[in-house]
């Protein structure tokens, strides 16, 4: 029999896609007979990790950089979550592609976040991102697609939007992380 166990998923999300991926994740958990709160940390107060059997944090890319508010968080916290079984998801659209300089860049955002808060998560997801034309003023809208373009990205459209996340890749890093925790317990 498996113990149900409470799962926090703390996220920052700048145009709502991390905030989309943090909820499948909650739903994943939940449809694995768990409880799962998704909280965003800009919009909420912080929650106390303390009531929590395992805490999932994320945070987007924007600019090279994970969220100020998450990186915060994340130190604030770094003691209660070295004691539970944690998780890390990061989300750009530098995961998208599949080029040495973008999964190099992958890589140093995520080695960035590590320095700059001393969190040494379990299980660390890398989602693609969103391009989300129509959620972005005028001047980030023309400067994502300078950049679409840059990358020779077919797309250019910015009447509509371009979702890149797999999003069996996000049920499986809930699953095995779920898997962990269990493994965890028992150990």
């Amino acid at each position: 029999r498996v113990t149900m166990i409470r799962v926090l998923i703390a996220y920052g999300s700048s145009e709502g896609h991390t905030a989309r991926i943090a909820e499948y994740l909650a739903d994943v958990i939940r449809g694995n007979d768990h409880v799962a709160d998704s909280v965003d940390l800009k919009r909420s107060a912080a929650p106390r990790i303390e009531d929590y059997d395992a805490v999932i944090a994320g945070a987007s890319v924007h600019m090279g950089k994970h969220q100020k508010y998450v990186r915060d968080f994340v130190k604030a916290n770094r003691p209660a979550l070295e004691l539970l079984p944690s998780a890390f998801f990061s989300v750009s659209l530098a995961a998208h592609d599949q080029n040495k300089a973008a999964r190099k860049e992958v890589v140093s955002c995520l080695a960035e976040f590590a320095k700059q808060t001393g969190w040494r998560p379990d299980k660390v997801g890398v989602f693609a991102g969103a391009l989300l034309y129509t959620r972005y003023g005028f001047f980030k809208r023309w400067i994502m697609r300078k950049i679409a373009r840059s990358k020779g990205s077919p797309d250019l459209d910015t009447s509509r939007d371009y979702l890149y996340t797999d999003w069996e890749s996000v049920k499986r890093f809930a699953e095995e992380f779920l898997e962990s925790t269990r493994v965890r317990s028992v150990a």
